[in-house]
């Protein structure tokens, strides 16, 4: 089989993705009974952490574990990465040692750099443009709670950061739509996105406007990793950028919210909203679990059908 790796959500297609959906189910329903599946018995992942990580670290090593498999951590600042060895001498020794690597750092350059020495399967774990595992859960979360997403409308509220790019990337592959708003002056980069067309986005100055019809409303801290010295300044630029039981009113009835955390009650969300009957935060932070599992499966055996 030919390596495949996972750095951008447009990597996979869509049939791709519909099969691992398929195998989320299947591995999810396994895990909640109880039963043993293990076909990754005697694989190992490399786990590269540049940047801090509470959802993405668990749900890596506790799923290649739920496998049957073995998982690494390495934080480069433990590592000759961190004393700058090339990433590409990196992924040339690294991926001759195990089956399969995450990565979680800074530019998208350099996963990329190491993608292309690696002779394993390499997976984006974030960078600063993109966040490909975290849009997959949370597009599971919404079919699994609220059927197909092909046609709905998303409401992106705040930065145009590695989610929203990744969103708009999704809602190419898909088929739906990505109302974005954020504050002047941090509006959405097509290029630095990774987009080359506009017909599932639309810019909105008016965060009410955005959120108007929407079947899922959904955000991210305001300053992301990296970005601190900014903070100040982004807070006061943000303000009017909270998701509110207000804003949550102007979507549909039956809307979900989403949050890729960790979040910070009373600052880009209220706590009414995302501790209150739309918020479906959990349940996106579990899938992340086993949409990953469902990843790892694919990129390292292919197509399978167990049922």
């Amino acid at each position: 089989m030919t390596v495949r790796h996972f750095l951008q959500f447009k990597d996979l297609r869509r049939d791709e993705f519909e099969y691992l959906f398929d195998r989320t189910r299947i591995i999810k329903a396994r895990f909640k009974a109880y039963q043993p599946y293990h076909p990754l018995v005697d694989r190992t992942l490399a786990m590269i952490f540049e940047k801090n990580s509470t959802r993405t670290r668990l749900s890596f090593e506790a799923g290649m574990h739920q496998l049957g498999g073995t998982a690494i951590y390495l934080n480069t600042r433990d590592t000759q990465l961190g004393r700058g060895e090339p990433v590409e001498d990196a992924a040339e020794v690294i991926s001759r040692m195990v089956d399969i690597v995450m990565i979680r750092t800074y530019e998208q350059e350099i996963i990329d750099r190491f993608a292309r020495h690696s002779r394993v399967p390499v997976i984006n774990g974030l960078t600063n443009e993109y966040h490909p595992c975290q849009i997959l859960a949370d597009i599971f979360t919404f079919i699994e709670l609220r059927g197909p997403i092909q046609g709905r409308t998303v409401a992106w509220i705040g930065d145009s950061n590695n989610v929203c790019n990744t969103w708009l990337q999704a809602a190419e592959v898909f088929g739906f739509n990505v109302h974005v708003s954020t504050p002047p002056g941090y509006e959405v980069e097509p290029e630095r996105a990774g987009l080359y067309g506009t017909d599932h986005y639309e810019q909105f100055a008016d965060p009410m406007d955005a959120c108007r019809d929407a079947d899922l409303v959904t955000t991210d801290v305001w300053t992301s990793m990296g970005f601190e010295a900014e903070n100040t300044e982004r807070v006061k630029a943000f303000a009017d950028w909270q998701v509110d039981a207000e804003m949550m009113r102007m979507a549909k009835p039956e809307a979900v919210f989403m949050h890729c955390l960790p979040a910070h009650r009373g600052e880009e969300v209220t706590a009414e909203v995302i501790d209150g009957p739309q918020s479906v935060v959990w349940d996106e932070a579990e899938n992340r679990l086993h949409t990953q599992k469902a990843l790892m499966e694919y990129l390292l055996l292919g197509r399978i059908d167990d049922r």
